[in-house]
């Protein structure tokens, strides 16, 4: 068994900080970081918790928790999605935010790591009830959010017309419009092309170009998705047109399989109509838990953390693992992986890095005022991951590290770098 490391804050004390805090760690062991640059890195800068009470449409005030983690400003402003989901704690998102640091700092992009969530259900509430908690929420952060300060995006749970409004209400207050203050809003608010389809477009570029390295057609490979998301859709969608054979996908409701292979555009027109990939007529239902023991090329978490663990990872038959949600494999999944030796491993921070970076060509363009097309941000977008995707592959060789390890370390040696060459003040 993995241990965990101490926490040393009650607020931090969370089995996916604490998940996160162990990777970390494990990294800075093997770089032999100086304690006091170590505990500088490792440590959020700045966690903010506002309450934001919202009259409901029935007349009733009922007060929101919302978080933002600020995990370090020492390379440019924090970037992280804004989720709005029942489970939301500081934990998670404080593991969020350290996980977006080593995530931007190996594509790098100028930014620190930052998260932000309100623990709510939004499914269970009306639009209005989702704006006024919006908008509160803005209010409430405004001390701590800006252009060159934290950038929001969407996540779990929100989306662009969540950005629409925290663009309105922190421009409202400013007094002129701020576009770069969040990333991932309407193209008619100066978003961008192409990101609503970035991070699962990613994911399906890279699970190509590894299968590629593994010397697998793409025209004869399969995949098995987990979680049917904007993300699992577009990673989908992207593999499918490099002709990858889709055979299971799964979502909070259940899992359809299809050994020929299922027609993803067909999928995606029914889950659009019933809200689900249940009860499609050319799959067969499968339990999602027996659907990530399948035999196949490719298999994709795309849903949420730690789905791969101690029980499941020794039965994997996979060849690529695809990361696409954030910490989907436990420390002692890890280990097990490692000892197998037969699982080609694409990190998190690797693997679901599309979306930051074409946030961060968003961010770009809203200071330049000038638009890209959608081509330019895609072929953009794939060349910044393959050279990502380059330099994990030449430090795991050069190091003798793990994937996992080597992506990791290079995000916390650019943080540590950048902090060593800074200094402390005062």
């Amino acid at each position: 068994m993995v241990r965990f490391p101490t926490v040393n804050s009650e607020l931090l004390q969370d089995p996916v900080f604490a998940m996160a805090a162990a990777q970390f760690d494990r990294v800075a062991d093997a770089l032999e970081l100086d304690q006091s640059i170590r505990d500088r890195c490792k440590w959020p800068k700045r966690i903010v918790t506002v309450t934001c009470p919202v009259q409901l449409d029935d007349g009733r005030v009922e007060t929101f928790f919302g978080h933002r983690v600020q995990h370090h400003l020492s390379r440019g402003p924090t970037k992280g999605g804004l989720r709005y989901h029942p489970k939301v704690s500081i934990g998670e998102v404080a593991a969020l935010a350290m996980w977006m640091n080593w995530k931007c700092a190996l594509a790098g992009l100028p930014y620190g790591g930052g998260k932000g969530g309100i623990t709510c259900d939004p499914t269970t509430m009306s639009y209005g009830e989702q704006e006024r908690l919006t908008r509160r929420f803005t209010m409430e952060m405004i001390p701590f959010i800006g252009v060159e300060t934290d950038v929001m995006a969407p996540d779990m749970g929100t989306n662009e017309q969540t950005m629409a409004w925290i663009l309105d209400t922190y421009s409202t207050h400013a007094g002129y419009l701020v576009p770069g203050i969040v990333t991932g809003k309407p193209v008619g608010l100066q978003g961008t092309e192409g990101r609503t389809e970035a991070t699962g477009r990613g994911v399906g570029f890279l699970v190509y170009r590894v299968l590629d390295r593994l010397g697998i057609s793409s025209s004869h490979a399969s995949a098995v998705i987990q979680g049917f998301g904007n993300v699992g859709r577009h990673a989908a969608l992207t593999l499918a047109a490099y002709g990858v054979k889709v055979m299971g996908i799964s979502d909070v409701k259940g899992a359809v399989w299809n050994e020929s292979g299922i027609d993803v555009k067909a999928l995606c027109r029914h889950v659009d109509l019933t809200g689900s990939v249940v009860g499609y007529a050319e799959a067969e239902a499968m339990d999602p838990e027996e659907m990530l023991l399948q035999e196949c090329d490719a298999l994709i978490p795309a849903a949420v953390e730690r789905v791969i663990n101690g029980e499941n990872a020794g039965k994997l038959q996979c060849r690529v693992l695809a990361e696409a949600a954030n910490g989907p494999t436990t420390p002692d999944a890890d280990l097990i992986l490692e000892e197998r030796g037969d699982v080609f491993v694409i990190p998190d921070i690797l693997c679901n890095a599309g979306g930051v970076i074409v946030s961060y060509f968003e961010w770009v363009q809203n200071l330049q005022r000038f638009n890209w097309s959608r081509s330019e941000v895609l072929t953009k977008l794939e060349t910044k991951l393959q050279q990502s995707l380059e330099r994990v592959i030449y430090t795991a060789e050069k190091r003798g590290m793990p994937f996992r390890m080597a992506a990791t370390a290079l995000g916390v040696e650019e943080t540590a770098g950048a902090k060593g060459m800074r200094g402390l003040f005062p």
